[in-house]
Formats: structure tokens, sequence, C-alpha cells
């Protein structure tokens, strides 16, 4: 197993990569979330525009932390297989604010958001084979991601 000399390094390495996805998430979503995104219709349970954002930043750290654990349990030989699974992940989060906020299109980020609840279970249940806490800080993220997945095809049924 080997790992970096400070594990403090390291949780920082995982949160400046959650931090570095959810800016470029960010700016995506800053463009239409003034002028486009108000004109959608909603559903009754929609949150408060201004919860999203410290919703998302709770769950970007709580996920390094996870990810970190993980790669302290393990290390990065053994933990690869999950960990990759968990950049995948961040990756399709991203492609989500791009599908739906850049390109406009909720019924193709609905169809992204199905397949990040899968990825987010599987990560989940990676992760639990090496840090069960790992795996339970996970947990907020599904039901967050569920949540997201019933408000965006809320979205585009009533669009």
């Amino acid at each position: 197993m080997q790992r970096s000399s400070s594990p403090w390094l390291a949780l920082a390495g995982f949160l400046v990569i959650n931090v570095i996805i959810s800016g470029i998430g960010g700016a995506i979503t800053s463009s239409s979330v003034t002028d486009w995104y108000p004109t959608l219709a909603k559903p009754a349970f929609n949150p408060p525009d201004w919860l999203f954002g410290p919703v998302w930043t709770l769950l970007y750290l709580v996920m390094a932390v996870a990810a970190w654990r993980v790669w302290r349990q393990a290390g990065w030989h053994a933990a690869r297989p999950a960990l990759l699974i968990y950049f995948l992940q961040l990756g399709v989060n991203l492609a989500w604010s791009a599908l739906f906020f850049g390109l406009r299109r909720p019924d193709l980020a609905l169809a992204d958001c199905l397949l990040l609840m899968v990825l987010v279970v599987v990560t989940a249940f990676a992760f639990r084979r090496h840090d069960r806490i790992a795996a339970q800080l996970m947990v907020p993220y599904a039901l967050w991601v569920g949540f997201a997945c019933l408000l965006n095809g809320s979205i585009v049924a009533l669009n």
C-alpha cells in the first residue's frame, strides 16, 4: 500500500478535485439560472433556489471525505476500482449541469441523472468493501440525487 506521507495533503487533493468539478458545474449553471431556468414550470416541491448551493457544497465536501477514507483504508492500488467509479460519477454529475443548464436539455439531463443515481449507489457499495463509514457518507448524496431525478423528471413532464 503506497500512500502519501501526509494524509491531510491527500484529503486536500480530494477536496480540490471536488471544488474544481463543483466550480465548473457552477459556471455552466450560472449562465441559465437567471434567464432560462426561471421560465420553466416547476413542481410544487421545487426547493427555493438559494438552497441548492449550500446543499451541493456540503455534499461535495462529504463525498471528498468518503473517497479520502477509502484511500486511507485501502491505498490507491486496492481502492483503484472504487475510486475510478467515484471519479466517473463526478464526471457524470458534471455532465448533468452541462446538459440541463448548458444545453438546456432537461430530457437528456434526466437520463444522465438516472445514470448518476446508479453510479452513486455502485460507488457506495464499492466504498463499503473498504470503509463502512465512507459508504454511509454517500447516502445523503444518493438521497439528494434521487430527489434531483424526481425534480428533473417533473420539470420534463411540465415543460
